[in-house]
């Protein structure tokens, strides 16, 4: 039998019945940027303001009159319920026990909620402070876990920095040695070209003394050698160029690298001291669900320490390439000053050489002179006896042509005759001798000023020679670059 006007009961014992009025859902509600709510719902009893008609219904009774009711619609009038008015005696509806059994039953009811709500109460207490509990514990491990974050990014950060300042010391060292590369290369234009002058001068050398000397030989070595060392200068230079390239490759993924580091550092770190208390903070609806990761702990980590060790890397190669042309620019001093010195002693023994010959040949040639000056007082002095003979010839002919005149058997050839004979004979062979003697003279004159001429002219190359090699090479050669040009440094 259901009594009419009894109350339900609880929602925490039984399943409560949604309610005709409920508000409409939080999702459907609209929401601004500086308001956003989470994506997930909010129960009933966080979202809405707490009403007793979520846990209890008010119970209400209509009283009808039969006759206007529904249920007497298409009853007799024997069933139908009488009017007050019309009826003639009160009758109980109700029995007392009845009446006792429902006032237990509502005693037992009443009970029963009120332990439910307390236990509810209780329980709703305990889960608040382990929700609070658990939110304060998850929040200090998100800080924490920011806190580790934020000093990771520190220590990489340390190691860039670290890096990069190697780096650009590195680079600027590799530079200066890249500099001095290209001194010590643009120094040795001067004495290849003065080598090649000094050739091109010995050209100018005459007649015997355009010989392929020893100093010829050295002034092409040199040459060989200058040549040799640009090339291999130049080969170093364009390393130098590259590893420089590659450096400044490395050091601009480090600054890179380390722009991000100092761009999520700043993030985090925000991230770090945000507060349930801080300004700026609000919903972010869905942001949950966005991934916008793309790398992990491990990669991340990676990608700097390859950053990093491709960066040492080529500071190895860097320093390596360093020492190398520092080992270079010295050998190649080493080698073209020996060979400048070889070059410079052939030139001496080759001046002296010159100068001994030119020596020897004008001292040849004041001999000849002086043989040249006593030949001719010979030939002056042949000629002066060949005169001289003259007289005496005469008189001899004259004698035997006046004797021819002599008469008859007076033309004797007595002793007179011939010793007049042989005097003329005599004579005449004298002159004969001397005339001979006069002709080798000469001759012996001729060949006298030819080699006067040959020497002369012979002593005109030593001179030329000796003007060369002294004068314009070695004058040229003075200007020769000392070891400190040579490495680069001035």
């Amino acid at each position: 039998m259901e009594l009419v006007g009894s109350t339900l009961t609880a929602t925490y014992a039984h399943p409560r019945p949604t309610p005709s009025n409920f508000l409409p859902a939080i999702s459907t509600m609209a929401s601004s940027y500086k308001n956003r709510f989470p994506h997930y719902a909010l129960t009933h009893s966080l979202s809405l303001p707490w009403r007793p008609s979520a846990y209890y219904k008010v119970a209400a009774i209509t009283p009808t009159l039969a006759p206007f009711s529904k249920s007497s619609q298409g009853l007799t009038p024997s069933h139908a319920l009488p009017f007050v008015s019309n009826r003639t005696a009160l009758f109980t509806r109700y029995t007392p026990d009845d009446w006792y059994r429902s006032n237990l039953t509502n005693y037992k009811e009443s009970e029963a909620s009120r332990h439910n709500a307390e236990r509810l109460r209780v329980d709703t207490s305990r889960m608040i402070q382990d929700k609070d509990q658990q939110t304060r514990k998850t929040q200090t491990e998100t800080t924490k876990n920011l806190g580790e974050r934020v000093n990771d990014i520190v220590f990489w950060k340390s190691e860039l920095n670290h890096e990069i300042d190697g780096m650009i010391g590195e680079t600027n060292a590799l530079t200066d040695m890249k500099k001095r590369l290209e001194r010590a290369l643009v120094e040795t234009e001067g004495p290849l070209q003065v080598a090649q002058e000094c050739l091109l001068h010995r050209e100018k050398r005459m007649g015997i003394d355009l010989v392929h000397d020893d100093v010829e030989k050295q002034l092409m070595t040199e040459v060989d050698v200058i040549h040799s060392c640009q090339e291999r200068m130049r080969r170093h230079l364009d390393k130098a160029m590259a590893q420089l390239a590659a450096d400044r490759a490395a050091q601009h993924e480090l600054e890179k690298d380390l722009g991000d580091k100092q761009t999520a550092h700043r993030i985090d770190d925000k991230c770090h001291h945000l507060r349930n208390t801080s300004d700026g903070i609000g919903y972010y609806r869905g942001v949950e669900r966005v991934d916008a990761t793309i790398s992990v702990p491990e990669s991340w980590a990676k990608f700097t320490d390859d950053n990093i060790l491709r960066s040492q890397s080529e500071r190895t190669a860097s320093a390596r390439l360093r020492d190398d042309i520092e080992t270079l620019l010295v050998v190649t001093a080493n080698e073209m000053w020996n060979q400048f010195n070889k070059a410079n002693v052939a030139f001496t023994n080759r001046i002296s050489e010159t100068a001994d010959a030119k020596n020897k040949i004008q001292a040849h040639l004041a001999k000849t002179l002086q043989e040249i000056f006593e030949t001719e007082m010979t030939i002056e002095a042949i000629r002066k006896a060949i005169r001289d003979k003259a007289p005496a010839l005469k008189v001899a002919q004259t004698r035997l042509d006046e004797r021819t005149r002599r008469p008859n058997v007076e033309l004797c050839r007595d002793s007179a005759q011939l010793r007049l004979v042989n005097e003329v004979y005599e004579i005449d062979d004298t002159i004969q001798g001397l005339q001979q003697r006069l002709r080798d003279a000469e001759d012996t004159l001729q060949a006298l000023v030819h080699t006067k001429a040959n020497l002369e002219h012979d002593l005109a190359v030593k001179a030329n020679s000796l003007f060369i090699d002294q004068e314009k090479c070695m004058g040229m050669r003075k200007t020769f670059p000392n070891t400190l040009r040579l490495v680069g440094y001035a």
